[in-house]
């Protein structure tokens, strides 16, 4: 038997909560998505939607923990939908969980050539926004291939920066407004649940996307039954904490009364213009330069994400088995990694040479369905820990049947707004666009008919270890 590569079991409760914080993306949420919420949700509001996520999304967590632990903390939703449903309705969320982490992963290289190539032009240096992605691309690649310890303390470094500035940017507000800063108005019923309250939500509930990837690092993790519960519950508090009082300060900041139009003129501009405003024009520019390391590692830790999804799915033998392997020296998807990689370049090749803009058709469209995806398999994996309540594997009504409940009632009316709100998530009234939500269920029914034919034929196949049946009722 080939001994355990000694890099795989180096992931601590801080690196996971690093990987988890870096798909989110808090700078580029706060750049790209709360000035629309601004705009057209629910205005000064917009800070209370955020909260309420993030307690959803607690909720969720606390059902996902028993799944976590139950599975030895690794196969996300795959083995956790599962433990709960069962093996035919896994091999749906598997698959779905392949396109959605590939297809974020591909909108987020559009993104980062995007915005890299325009914060360059902004200090003289006019590049191409293909090669600005293809540059990232192959950093992605390099640290995707190598240890994931590797990309998580990158990863730390640049989510230490990212946080700096944006908590840079709310204590130069609060220094400059005291008190006026955090108007106590953004939490008044009247206002968090006023005009725009659906759009809000959708734009504060996609924010976390990424958060519950901890469930993918249990086989390298130190302790994966602690760590990955805990980095999750950490996770969430981080980004909820964040989003909700830098969206509340910029509130503080623009003025209660003037936030919807200020953001509705200024939108993708509007952060940079508190920038320069609260922190000079030398803060104004490390915010740039942020936005592009924070897109950088949000492309990292989803393509991380993608290539446990292929690993664990190889190991099941619903892909090659030949991606489930595992590097002998850094302990990595290594043949996964690649293969995600290759996909990557194919899809923003394409794009690129049909001559297609890599924010506007690319990040949306790719992103915009991997948003869904994602979104979807959250629902589900609560669901699945209604499925483990049944079946008196969890005790406690708050842990097994309250708190999931909770959580899946919140993410369906998530989905449902994303799916109504799909042309404007994506920027676009294009029919073939508008359509892409139907690669969802369409995929999920093919994995499912599949885990059903292979229930029948392959009755005696055995599964990956974190799949139901081999995982004791604790």
């Amino acid at each position: 038997m080939t001994a355990e590569p000694q890099t795989s079991r180096r992931l601590t409760t801080g690196h996971i909560v690093f990987l988890i914080v870096a798909a989110a993306a808090p700078l580029s949420a706060m750049v790209g998505t709360v000035p629309l919420a601004f705009a057209i949700g629910t205005g000064s509001g917009v800070p209370a939607a955020f909260a309420f996520a993030g307690v959803t999304l607690l909720c969720f967590s606390v059902g996902y923990a028993v799944s976590a632990r139950r599975t030895g903390g690794s196969g996300g939703f795959y083995a956790s939908i599962a433990d709960g449903l069962g093996r035919a309705p896994a091999v749906g969320s598997g698959w779905v969980a392949l396109l959605a982490y590939n297809c974020a992963t591909v909108g987020l290289v559009g993104a980062l050539g995007y915005f890299t190539r325009l914060v360059l032009a902004a200090h003289g240096l006019d590049l191409p926004w293909q090669l600005c992605a293809a540059v990232g691309l192959v950093a992605v690649a390099v640290l995707g291939y190598r240890d994931i310890a590797v990309s998580a303390r990158v990863l730390a470094v640049l989510m230490l920066g990212e946080i700096g500035v944006l908590a840079a940017l709310d204590l130069a507000i609060l220094g400059r407004h005291g008190a006026s800063a955090l108007p106590l108005e953004s939490f008044s019923p009247h206002i968090a649940t006023g005009p725009g309250l659906g759009v809000s939500l959708m734009f504060a509930f996609v924010s976390f996307i990424g958060f519950e990837s901890a469930a993918l690092y249990g086989q390298e993790a130190k302790d994966p039954r602690r760590s990955v519960p805990r980095a999750t519950y950490i996770a969430v508090v981080l980004i909820a904490g964040f989003y909700a009082l830098t969206s509340w300060a910029a509130v503080g900041a623009i003025g209660t009364d003037a936030v919807r139009q200020t953001a509705g003129q200024q939108l993708g501009d509007l952060f940079f213009v508190l920038g320069t405003d609260y922190l000079g024009q030398t803060g104004a520019t490390v915010l740039q330069i942020m936005l592009c390391t924070s897109l950088f590692a949000a492309t990292l830790a989803l393509h991380s994400a993608a290539n446990r999804y292929a690993q664990v799915l190889a190991d099941d033998g619903l892909l090659p088995r030949r991606l489930g392997a595992v590097h002998p020296r850094y302990g990595s998807p290594h043949l996964a990694s690649i293969a995600q990689t290759v996909l990557s370049v194919v899809v923003v090749a394409g794009f690129a040479l049909a001559g297609l803009d890599p924010y506007a058709d690319l990040t949306t469209s790719m992103l915009g369905l991997g948003t869904l995806g994602i979104v979807v398999l959250q629902a589900l994996a609560a669901l699945s820990v209604l499925g483990l309540a049944r079946k008196g594997a969890v005790a406690g009504v708050w842990q097994g049947v309250v708190a999931p409940l909770l959580g899946f009632a919140g993410l369906s009316v998530t989905v449902w707004l994303v799916v109504g709100n799909f042309d404007l998530l994506t920027g676009t009234h294009n029919a073939l666009v508008s359509a892409l939500p139907w690669t969802v269920p369409v995929v999920g029914l093919l994995g499912l008919a599949h885990g059903l034919r292979r229930r029948t034929t392959h009755p005696a196949t055995p599964t990956h270890p974190t799949t139901p049946d081999l995982v004791p009722t604790r």
